[in-house]
């Protein structure tokens, strides 16, 4: 784990006092940047879209699509992950979002924030990790290969269900409008280029360099590169927010609550389901953190290309940003503690 993917939640708060005081400090320039949008009315930032691109991009360099091919070796852990993904993860994190947002919050929250917090969080949960899971899955002892086939498969079919998920429980959970063409435009933009790209330039780069220097040098430049980006879009969107943050600081730490429920629900469902199906913990561990972690990068993009970078719903993905780090951490250490109990091999 690189010193910036260890001290993440770190970054995160930094990132949030620069942005906020570079909005603060600045407001014009800061509005200049707001107004470079990519296409009148887009919503999509023209620099956070560049840095969306350079943050997935490597992400999907790292995946072999080829491991799809072991699926059927293993499935009992594949579709339980499946399932709590796709089936259970985004519908309570709606369902707590909902009950958090719209009744509990509600004296703190007015109706408008809520509509956007619970938007932005449902984006957040309907996206799986994909990078960060191996570094979970290193933290664990599991299965590298089959850790990255569950990851192939998680992508492909977030290219089928990501829209239609979205659109069905933000629209639903939140009564916020969802552009479908914008919504399936992001998914192109921020799924389906990147990820062909990635694919393609993986092959190629393996054919014509070999494994250890695709790996050492090509993935070794893109992974600052990734975090900077990273960095460098929670300071735009946190200086797009400053105004919001500084009338609405409590905000924050609410929004943390019920993203940090459902990301312990769900590892806790995934790994006991596992454990009743007698999966072998190498397997069941990693399976229960990708069932727990977000794909924050995506969530980020979305949510900023359908309310825009100044809105409810992107502080709430960058919420998750915030919390994700320690609480996975977390998980991985209850994982280890409980691989004696847990009584599988591997």
């Amino acid at each position: 784990m690189s010193i910036f993917e260890r001290y993440l939640t770190l970054w995160v708060a930094l990132c949030m006092v620069a942005g906020v005081a570079l909005g603060l400090l600045f407001p014009g320039v800061v509005d200049t940047v707001r107004a470079l949008e990519f296409g009148q009315g887009s919503q999509i930032n023209l620099l956070i879209m560049v840095l969306i691109w350079f943050m997935v991009y490597p992400m999907m360099l790292k995946i072999d699509f080829t491991s799809i091919k072991d699926a059927g070796r293993q499935p009992k852990g594949l579709l339980v992950t499946l399932f709590v993904n796709w089936l259970v993860k985004p519908f309570s994190m709606a369902a707590l979002g909902f009950v958090f947002f719209k009744l509990v919050f509600s004296p703190w929250i007015p109706v408008d924030l809520a509509n956007q917090y619970l938007a932005g969080s449902i984006i957040l949960a309907a996206a799986p990790c994909t990078a960060m899971v191996f570094v979970w899955s290193y933290l664990v002892k599991g299965n590298p290969a089959y850790t990255l086939m569950q990851v192939a498969i998680n992508d492909l079919v977030m290219l089928v269900l990501f829209v239609p998920i979205i659109t069905l429980l933000v629209g639903g959970a939140s009564s916020l409008s969802v552009p479908f063409e914008v919504l399936l435009y992001s998914v192109i933009a921020f799924i389906v280029i990147p990820l062909v790209a990635g694919a393609l330039s993986r092959v190629a780069l393996l054919r014509l360099k070999g494994k250890e220097w695709f790996e050492r040098t090509y993935l070794g430049f893109w992974s600052p590169v990734t975090m900077m980006a990273l960095l460098a879009t929670l300071v735009l969107i946190f200086a797009f927010q400053a105004h919001n943050m500084t009338a609405n600081w409590l905000h924050v730490g609410l929004i943390a609550i019920p993203i940090t429920i459902q990301v312990y629900f769900n590892s806790s469902l995934t790994y006991l389901f596992m454990k009743w199906l007698k999966v072998p913990h190498n397997i069941a561990a990693p399976g229960a953190l990708i069932g727990a972690s977000n794909f924050f990068e995506l969530a980020v993009a979305t949510a900023i290309a359908l309310f825009g970078a100044d809105s409810g719903a992107a502080l709430a993905t960058v919420v998750g940003v915030l919390v994700e780090v320690p609480v996975m951490l977390s998980v991985c250490s209850v994982c280890n503690r409980s691989k004696a109990w847990y009584g599988s091999e591997g």
